[in-house]
């Protein structure tokens, strides 16, 4: 896609449950393409960061899922969307620090409860919806601005 396309990108990427060894990779997959269409670094690092605490919520905390991420010149759009328990208090999952991983992924390094704060830090436009035992979906906006 040339940088002043007028025809969005989509990248879709499948994420297993409790695939460390694949976690991150949708993140970095998406942050090349970014770096070879040509969007400015502070962009590039918002959305990988976003993409990356994404990606590892899916893998952390559900059954399963896929990132989906839409660039175009103004704006690039992910999201993610999972299956499984859902998140019973989305405003005290916002929180920092606040987590529901069990202590065999905590112990492993992740589930520190940054993953959403995070999100929130480096997007320009974020919602969460999700719905007990269905799963989650956040929705992503960061704009180039």
């Amino acid at each position: 896609m040339k940088r002043n396309s007028k025809q969005p990108l989509e990248i879709v990427i499948p994420i297993k449950m409790k695939d460390f060894k694949a976690g991150g990779d949708g993140a970095a997959r998406i942050k090349q393409v970014l770096q070879k269409i040509g969007f400015p670094p502070d962009i590039i690092r918002r959305v990988a960061i976003a993409a990356y605490e994404a990606e590892m919520n899916i893998v952390i905390n559900s059954l399963g899922g896929e990132i989906k991420a839409t660039v175009s010149t103004d704006v690039i759009t992910i999201i993610a969307r999972d299956y499984g328990p859902g998140i019973p208090d989305i405003e005290l999952a916002m929180q920092e620090g606040y987590s529901t991983a069990p202590r065999e992924i905590q112990e492993m390094g992740f589930g520190a409860g940054m993953g959403l704060p995070n999100i929130r830090r480096c997007a320009d436009r974020m919602t969460v919806e999700s719905k007990q035992g269905q799963g989650t979906t956040i929705t992503i906006e960061i704009y180039n601005r």
